[in-house]
């Protein structure tokens, strides 16, 4: 008998990379070219949420309300300066601890799983994070993006399902919830991966604990994934 498949999905920011912030200094940059030096950072929560929600809120908080084209201004040149500052700051780009090993360990099982993504971040710049540290977007089947939720307001909670309906429609082995995984750094991650239920597995190399991502409601919360053979039988029993 066949090993049933598993579909493994997986955030990017503080969960496989760390980027010394990165993305923030890229958006604020991007911003005040567009509207000004009163588009900040300050105040805004960003550890768990989906771009399409913090930019538009960096935007109000400077006073405007941006339309359809000065959001894919912003995109283009949030892209360029993520470039820019990745390669001006090599050093604070690394994959966290662990992550490396497993991403070969789960490579080799490839008959028996599938690698995709589930994150707040746009598809570009997302992949440039990874690129940045030592890790190829083309290893991950499926991806659902910060901007892909069908919801108004768009919610992180659509994406697993997004990331599942695209696996099936590659023509992948069926993969039933209960063989479906969410590994994430944020209560946010957990939430949507139990809301869709699927099986969670959170990962205290963000701002959380592991005591709050157990209470928040994560099947199994370790302090990060350094530990290959304990976390694939995990993952895979």
């Amino acid at each position: 008998m066949t090993n049933p498949h598993t579909l493994i999905l997986f955030d990017i920011d503080a969960t496989l990379v760390k980027t010394g912030g990165a993305g923030i200094a890229a958006m604020v940059k991007a911003g005040r070219e567009l509207v000004g030096e009163g588009f900040s950072a300050e105040g805004i929560a960003f550890a768990g949420r989906l771009d399409a929600l913090i930019v538009p809120e960096m935007f109000a908080r400077a006073g405007h309300a941006p339309d359809e084209g000065m959001l894919r201004t912003f995109r283009a040149r949030y892209h360029a300066k993520l470039v820019e500052h990745l390669q001006e700051n090599r050093a604070q780009a690394t994959a966290l601890p662990g992550v490396p090993a497993l991403l070969e360990a789960l490579r080799q099982q490839e008959h028996a799983v599938t690698l995709g993504l589930v994150t707040g971040n746009y598809a570009e710049t997302g992949q440039e994070k990874l690129r940045a540290c030592g890790i190829e977007p083309e290893w991950f089947a499926v991806a659902a993006w910060g901007d892909e939720s069908p919801s108004s307001p768009p919610t992180r909670d659509d994406l697993p399902k997004v990331a599942m309906q695209r696996h099936h429609a590659s023509g992948r082995p069926a993969v039933p919830a209960q063989r479906t995984v969410v590994i994430g750094d944020t209560p946010h991650d957990v939430r949507c991966g139990r809301v869709n239920g699927f099986r969670t597995l959170g990962v205290a190399t963000g701002w959380n604990s592991v005591h709050e991502l157990a209470d928040s409601g994560a099947d199994w919360a370790v302090h990060d994934l350094a530990d290959t053979d304990a976390i694939m039988r995990w993952l895979l029993g």
